[in-house]
């Protein structure tokens, strides 16, 4: 059923759920300001896929930079031993490792919350998330979406169960949703808009 009050171009018509803030409609006071209709858009698949792509170099580009710097300081037991070097060489990568994952982790939360929902990558395309209802992105908000239902929900226990078909479909979603929502989208209530 169509509301008389709406016209064909109004940017609302075929929403299921009421519109983010960013997506158009009636002027929407939020943390983040206040909107005017059409005055924010929701963004599109590729720059989506751009965000994510820097964001990853980013988190490899620091990562390794890591691994380099403790492969040196642990290193430095092969001028005692070559048993003593090999050991190190071991709990640097393990320290390595434990550190990446977490700083992977904590990256996106982090920056969300500090910036309202942009990453390096997303400040890089001009995007950002925002929910659905208006509130402020914060970190405890932030660590559920990416790293809760994002990373380990889709990625983690999804893609082991379905061979990875878990992840490539939540990332293939917003191509023919209709406020391109990825499916951890749909699951937190969140959008990605235009900033």
């Amino acid at each position: 059923m169509t509301d008389p009050t709406r016209t064909p171009g109004d940017p609302l018509l075929g929403y299921t759920s009421p519109p983010p803030p960013g997506a158009g409609g009636p002027a929407v006071a939020s943390a983040f300001g206040t909107s005017v209709a059409g005055h924010w858009q929701l963004a599109g698949w590729w720059r989506r896929v751009g965000a994510t792509l820097i964001d990853g170099f980013l988190i490899t580009a620091a990562a390794f930079a890591l691994l380099g710097a403790l492969l040196a300081i642990f290193g430095t037991g092969f001028l005692a031993s070559d048993t003593v070097g090999i050991i190190g060489v071991i709990l640097a990568v393990l320290l390595w490792g434990l550190c990446a994952v977490a700083a992977a982790f904590l990256y996106a939360p982090w920056m969300m919350a500090r910036t309202n929902g942009k990453t390096l990558g997303r400040m890089a395309v001009g995007i950002r998330v925002v929910r659905a209802g208006g509130e402020p992105m914060d970190f405890g908000f932030a660590m559920l979406r990416e790293v809760a239902v994002k990373w380990l929900l889709f990625n983690a226990v999804g893609g082991s169960v379905t061979f990875g078909i878990a992840p490539l479909i939540d990332v293939l979603w917003p191509l023919w949703d209709e406020e391109n929502r990825a499916l951890h989208d749909l699951l937190v209530n969140t959008r990605t808009i235009l900033d």
